[in-house]
């Protein structure tokens, strides 16, 4: 009798074979999926290294400060040409002849500038002297036929031949930050004794402050006073010594207000001690306010404020930060702020990183003069301080200002050139760079 054989057992409770199939496809599925996970943290973790790298490399601050420095300088030129128009129309005939003077200002300041990035430090230190002497002898014409006063301050000189007017006192800002950091460089080991500090370093710089003094410029004086407590501060003097210097110089600023009837005015009306009056001294305070207030987050415009029809006084100047706000609104505003922020960031980077004392006190010193006047200025414009009278840094139409703003700068860029490890990376990218254009030039030629 036949018997039918049965199939292969499978066992019990053994899967189907589909279901096995299923079951090592289930298996594996876990690890691909961790595999999955992992990768996108892998590569953000390669992302986050090489921005780290990046920030890292020694030619960061060079491109940092030197990309900032331009994009202001380009802000500031539209802004200058925006705001001025209608005082150009009125005093010149003509809406461009404020922006074509800063136009000529920044075509000088940006040669000097690209000149005063290649210079070596060393000839820095050598020049320490001979620019103190220069800029004083400038400073001094001040009480000579040549002096010309504006506003109450007598803080410019004509220049014989060309009819153009030039603010020594900028020229001394620069030439004050370089001796500065000559000498505290020099005397660093000594620094912790008074007399080392005060000998030449400080009294040598009370003669300069005292000399713009003499021509009634307070803000200028101001922007001085923080400039010498940079490099201080930078050179490493005891902070025991900033206390005494910081009430003498208190002092000093209350007396020099308190002997001017006009700063009396001034400083009386931001306190609203006394009726304001708001076609006086309360005058352009109020229409800077006016100006951010209109701007609201997007602004009016470019070309659209209504301010710089002749209702804000130096609207291309000293209150060219309520135009901005006017015509750009409040991101306008935050872009600048972060622009002086990002310059902040940049100067301190490489007074840092640079192992030379004299590249660290003079960053300081710089630092201190731009970023003070910044927010001087802009602390004046939104009511935050009595109006005292100093141009927004690169912004502000001025061509003293300008250029020497742009050739200190120009000479922080050659400390960024000189920090270790920098001339080696900005060989190998100029290489690059030829390699590039080399490959381009072939590529264009068999087209």
């Amino acid at each position: 009798m036949a018997t039918t054989q049965a199939p292969p057992s499978r066992g019990v409770g053994a899967p189907e074979g589909p279901t096995a199939r299923g079951q090592g496809a289930g298996t594996r599925a876990p690890r691909e999926r961790a595999r999955a996970f992992r990768r996108p943290a892998r590569a953000s973790g390669a992302a986050l290294a090489g921005r780290t790298a990046t920030w890292e490399s020694p030619v960061t601050s060079y491109y940092l400060v030197g990309g900032v420095t331009l994009l202001l300088l380009l802000l500031g030129l539209v802004m200058v040409l925006s705001s001025s128009t209608i005082s150009s129309i009125r005093v010149h005939g003509t809406p461009y002849a404020v922006f074509l003077d800063q136009a000529k200002f920044a075509l000088i300041g940006l040669p000097l500038m690209f000149a005063a990035s290649r210079l070596p430090v060393a000839l820095y230190k050598r020049l320490a002297w001979p620019l103190l002497v220069g800029a004083l002898g400038l400073q001094l014409m001040i009480f000579t036929p040549l002096a010309l006063s504006e506003g109450g301050n007598t803080n410019w000189i004509l220049i014989p031949g060309i009819n153009q007017a030039l603010q020594p006192s900028e020229f001394v800002k620069f030439a004050l930050a370089v001796w500065l950091a000559a000498v505290l460089a020099a005397k660093r080991s000594l620094l912790g004794e008074v007399r080392h500090v005060l000998v030449p370093g400080v009294l040598v710089a009370a003669v300069s402050i005292a000399l713009v003094l003499k021509g009634h410029d307070l803000g200028t004086a101001l922007v001085l006073f923080a400039l010498v407590a940079g490099a201080l501060f930078a050179a490493g003097v005891p902070l025991r010594m900033f206390s005494v210097a910081g009430i003498a110089a208190v002092g000093a600023v209350a007396l020099l207000t308190l002997s001017s009837q006009n700063r009396r005015d001034r400083v009386a009306a931001f306190l609203g001690l006394g009726a304001v009056d708001p076609q006086g001294l309360g005058f352009q305070t109020k229409h800077g306010l006016w100006g951010l207030g209109t701007g609201g987050l997007s602004g009016v415009g470019i070309g659209a404020s209504r301010e710089k029809w002749l209702y804000l006084p130096e609207a291309h100047n000293d209150f060219i930060f309520a135009i901005i706000g006017e015509e750009l609104g409040l991101l306008g505003t935050v872009l600048v702020l972060a622009l002086f922020g990002a310059l902040a960031v940049g100067l301190m980077r490489i007074a840092r990183r640079h192992p030379d004392p004299f590249v660290g006190i003079a960053t300081g010193a710089v630092a201190a003069w731009i970023l003070t006047q910044a927010i001087v200025n802009i602390g004046v414009v939104i009511g935050l301080l009595p109006v005292i009278g100093l141009p927004l840094p690169l912004l502000s139409a001025g061509g003293s200002a300008l250029i020497t703003t742009l050739v200190a700068l120009g000479m922080i860029l050659a400390f960024a050139r000189s920090e270790p490890g920098a001339p080696e990376a900005l060989l190998a990218r100029r290489r690059a760079l030829r390699r590039s254009l080399a490959v381009v030039a072939r590529r264009g030629r068999h087209a």
